[in-house]
């Protein structure tokens, strides 16, 4: 839980959200600890499930993958079963980045990329609209973007 860490743990995961490339040494630097024991602590914060795991984000305008569409999502039943069958369809979908159960009149919210809105027309018709148990679909592009970050706001 949050409340086992300490504010040096704490200085540690803020420090890894701006920068998880930076060795162990450049970290206790930051968070004014000697290396040893802060490549113990990053180890422990890794054993715990605090960092879940490391990696690299990408530039999606260099990827060529400009268009980012959100994606309301209505199953026909919205029992166990619809909704565990359509978890599943929506895993195997590379371009799905991010898919949400949400409460209200709709019951998945799903972030898609793609190059742009043919990519998006082809993908809909090709795979999501394919998958069983959809009543129905709402997307929305968006054409700009205002904030995107992976960091967690942290209370240090």
């Amino acid at each position: 839980m949050a409340g086992d860490l300490d504010k040096i743990d704490l200085k540690i995961l803020k420090a890894m959200q701006e920068d998880a490339s930076r060795s162990a040494a450049e970290i206790a630097e930051v968070v004014g600890l000697s290396q040893s024991p802060c490549w113990r602590r990053i180890q422990r914060l890794k054993d715990e499930g605090y960092i879940s795991k490391i990696v690299a984000v990408l530039n999606p305008e260099k990827l060529n993958l400009r268009t980012q569409i959100f994606v309301q999502v209505k199953v026909s039943r919205a029992d166990q079963v619809n909704l565990q069958e359509f978890s599943a369809a929506i895993r195997n979908f590379p371009e799905v980045m991010e898919c949400h159960v949400i409460l209200g009149a709709f019951d998945f919210l799903l972030r898609i990329v793609a190059q742009d809105i043919h990519a998006y027309e082809k993908f809909f018709f090709e795979k999501l609209s394919r998958v069983p148990g959809i009543q129905e679909v709402n997307s929305y592009v968006a054409i700009s973007e205002i904030k995107a970050t992976t960091a967690l706001p942290l209370k240090i």
